[in-house]
């Protein structure tokens, strides 16, 4: 892994004395600062459930709900970072955990924000009574969600398939355990991780219109923020609020883009195996900024000398592990105990729901829900697939190019997160008025803003792919179908599986917000098991939520053991004998 020796730091003079650029920076970092202290006090204030919260369609509004908006989304991406580097590494280090952890994720990443909602939403309102913040921390969660499962299975996905080279080196440097995750397994893991971080923000983007306008149980709650903001628009049929709204989240993902992952992608390229001198042309002003300070540099000198103490402490060496045959019949035997605990309550949780529902609900419907969750099932495999085919292609010819990777990743990044009932009015005014049928042409919103998840995923495989393997094959002639065959596609093929299994899981989340389309007085809905959850949650019947609920998590559940899982262990396998 070679530095960009265009981001090297320069041998400026070192002092206690502040530059112009150390003013600059800590102008900027201080506005950034008081903007979003501002908005987060605005989190804490008296609130009863029922009490109308006045959204202003003002263009004036837009920067406090913008501000707003950005402090949850932040707020969500911080837990989603700690929970991905906690859980992410406890699976795939422990085939036992991972057992447990990987699952889990499958079934709550299956679990429809609207589901999350109608859940937190009441108990976040008596954790906190009589306040805002309750209603405020269900929002964030609902967006922590839409964040955290593609983070944690791009961490998991790196350290599965981290080249077992990196391990030789790491014991012929004597790294400890702790070492070795810090020195070898994380930087592996960052180019992929950041570019999937990235597209999790957008998707906090692509719900927050159903985070921050909450309708669970005939409640109406909206929240200050551009989320509300567009759905007053929408109810108020209002198209120049919806300009205005486009305007502004164009603007703030432009913002958080040159501010925070411009100069994240400039410091990660330090990691990136494929970079050399020649290719390395990602530029952030940022960066370059920060570089020139000088009391800054004081600061990351510091910083740096607690994460080397930290790293190099004997206190933080954990001991090596024994290996698995080393290890006496007891432990089998908790192990044995452990998975029929764990067989044990999903049996009996399963009981449960199935008395819930079937105390209210009679078999027929259902059967009939099942039926809907097959109809959305085989609308999301058709999507993957036209996905696959379209963006497979186009990501590996960004990921060869980083000039084009630099020009593409913000204009991906706005469309990520465009929310789809932004364009409601063209689709909802199209089908109306052509006579459409809205089962055909509501389907493919199911994919509007999951499909990034492969384009980045693929982006960020094709960059990591070692330069020496790009020589060799160009030197043995190896083109055209050949190339795609033995070279892109093996080499992408991790990625691929992780960005496809999280746009799957989001087609099935997404179903809840594209199959039921509203304009005015309009409304448009569709066959499918995103509709039957959606219509149910706006009225709070729990029992049929929880069956719509309980339906999509056996359906997403079945399909990546069966589809996603074995592929995962083959990329794993492949890479590992690699």
């Amino acid at each position: 892994m070679q530095k960009n020796a265009y981001y090297q730091t320069p041998k400026t003079k070192t002092g206690l004395t502040p530059n112009l650029w150390d003013i600059v920076a800590f102008v900027i970092i201080l506005s950034i600062f008081a903007i979003l202290a501002l908005a987060a006090h605005r989190m804490h204030v008296p609130y009863q459930v029922g009490e109308p919260i006045d959204i202003s369609l003002s263009p004036t509004a837009l920067p406090q709900y913008a501000a707003n908006t950005v402090l949850r989304m932040f707020i969500a991406l911080f837990f989603s970072l700690l929970f991905t580097f906690i859980v992410g590494p406890l699976a795939a280090k422990n085939r036992q955990t991972e057992k447990l952890l990987i699952p889990l994720i499958d079934i709550l990443q299956s679990v429809p924000i609207l589901g999350m909602l109608s859940i937190s939403v009441v108990a976040f309102i008596h954790l906190f009574p009589n306040s805002l913040l309750g209603p405020e921390c269900a929002a964030i969660f609902a967006i922590f969600t839409s964040q955290v499962w593609n983070m944690t299975l791009s961490l998991y996905q790196s350290i599965r398939t981290t080249p077992k080279e990196f391990y030789e080196t790491a014991a012929i440097f004597h790294l400890s355990h702790w070492q070795q995750f810090w020195r070898i397994e994380v930087p592996f893991a960052i180019p992929g991780l950041l570019w999937n971080t990235m597209i999790s923000m957008s998707a906090g983007w692509f719900f927050v219109v159903a985070s921050e306008a909450i309708s669970v149980s005939n409640q109406n709650i909206l929240l200050p923020g551009i989320g509300s903001y567009i759905s007053v628009a929408i109810n108020h049929r209002d198209l120049s609020a919806i300009f205005y709204a486009i305007i502004a989240m164009f603007i703030i993902i432009l913002l958080y883009d040159q501010i925070l992952f411009r100069p994240l992608l400039t410091w990660a390229e330090r990691f990136n195996m494929t970079q050399t001198e020649e290719n390395a042309s990602s530029k952030s002003w940022i960066y370059i900024l920060l570089i020139k300070t000088r009391w800054l540099k004081h600061i990351q000198t510091f910083f740096e000398a607690i994460s080397e103490f930290l790293l190099n402490s004997r206190h933080l060496k954990l001991p090596a592990l024994p290996r698995l045959v080393e290890i006496p019949a007891f432990p089998r035997l908790w192990i044995w105990i452990w998975n029929s605990l764990l067989l044990c309550s999903v049996f009996l949780t399963s009981l449960f729901l199935w008395n819930f529902v079937s105390a209210t609900i009679p078999s027929s419907e259902i059967s009939h829900v099942f039926y809907l969750g097959g109809i959305t099932g085989l609308k999301v495999t058709v999507l993957i697939l036209l996905a696959s085919l379209l963006w497979v292609p186009i990501g590996v010819s960004i990921g060869l190019h980083p000039k084009m990777r630099q020009l593409v990743q913000p204009i991906t990044q706005f469309l990520a997160a465009f929310p789809i009932n932004l364009i409601y009015p063209l689709v909802v005014t199209g089908i109306v008025h052509f006579n459409l049928n809205v089962e055909v042409w509501s389907t493919p919103l199911m994919i509007l803003g999951t499909q990034w998840y492969i384009l980045f995923n693929v982006i960020a495989g094709t960059a990591a792919i070692p330069k020496d393997l790009h020589l060799v094959a160009k030197s043995f002639g190896v083109k055209r179908w050949l190339w795609w065959k033995k070279f892109a596609l093996p080499a992408i093929f991790p990625y691929y599986v992780t960005g496809s299994m999280t746009a799957a899981a989001g087609c099935w989340n997404a179903s809840i917000v594209a199959d039921v389309l509203e304009w005015g007085n309009h409304k448009l809905i569709a066959t499918g098991l995103g509709s039957y959850i959606s219509q149910h949650t706006t009225t709070g019947d729990f029992p049929r939520i929880a069956l719509g609920i309980a339906v999509m998590c056996f359906y997403v559940l079945t399909i990546n053991v069966i589809v996603w899982r074995k592929l995962y262990n083959l990329s794993a396998t492949r890479f590992a004998s690699e």
